[in-house]
């Protein structure tokens, strides 16, 4: 994720720009190396090549959330809670949108994202499985694109491999998926109960949690996938066959001659 900030908006796209440009510039290079080396699957080269960094780096960040689960004595959180945090008197808002000039309507926001310090071992551990939900989420995509091109280079694009493993990762999408909706709630309110008494006015009363319907989606979609690569596996074995069974015909038919 690209994240620049800067008090006009042209900055701020041109450090997105820069961003993007210096990503284009890997995948030429990338696409350069394999026409130097007279490659025909540059596509699936650099596509096997990105996907390989992307999972290096989700695996060093995995490695990361799970030391300073253990190490730091501070959990950072994202989540959902019911409790609820005002706007400051002093911000100018309309309470009820009545006014006859551009303004703001005095509302606030749900407590999402915060840090608690001195936070348990079992918070520090609840937070990064969170993290460790969301991280795995967004990997299953380049996992996914790996074992594809891998296969494919090597000739074996519908094989069974390729079906089990869109299967696994529709499995793993839900599953992941549906957990980091859940943790990221489930840690940041723990955390503020953690932090705060029963009797305190900014103890949560209860869970707010969500499950979105992406995770569905996405398994639903990498199912079908791997159903037309069992029906293309079952195509190159039909295939396969048939050749046979030619090729013996033939011979039969060179030896009767």
């Amino acid at each position: 994720m690209l994240t620049f900030g800067s008090a006009e908006i042209w900055p701020s796209l041109l450090y997105i720009a820069i961003g993007l440009a210096v990503i284009a510039l890997v995948v030429l290079i990338l696409v350069w190396n394999g026409r130097r080396r007279g490659s025909r699957t540059i596509a699936l080269d650099a596509a096997l090549t990105l996907s390989g960094w992307w999972i290096l780096l989700s695996a060093v960040s995995a490695v990361v959330f799970i030391v300073k689960a253990f190490t730091v004595d501070w959990a950072e959180l994202h989540g959902e809670t019911y409790v609820y945090v005002g706007w400051p008197d002093s911000l100018p808002c309309s309470e009820f949108g009545d006014t006859a000039t551009t303004m703001l309507t005095c509302r606030g926001a749900s407590l999402s994202e915060f840090t608690v310090t001195n936070a348990s071992l079992g918070l520090r551990l609840l937070a990064a499985a969170a993290q460790l939900s969301t991280l795995a989420l967004t990997t299953m995509p380049a996992v996914i694109v790996a074992i594809i091109c891998f296969h494919t280079l090597r000739g074996r694009v519908f094989s069974h491999m390729v079906a089990r493993a869109l299967t696994g990762g529709a499995i793993a999408v839900l599953v992941f998926g549906v957990a980091a909706d859940l943790l990221g709630g489930i840690a940041a309110t723990t955390g503020l109960r953690e932090v705060f008494t029963p009797d305190s006015e900014w103890y949560p009363s209860a869970y707010q949690l969500t499950v979105t319907p992406l995770p569905f989606a996405g398994a639903l979609g990498l199912l079908a996938l791997a159903a037309v690569f069992r029906q293309g596996t079952r195509l190159d074995q039909d295939r396969a066959r048939l050749q046979q069974e030619t090729a013996r015909l033939q011979k039969d038919t060179e030896g009767l001659v």
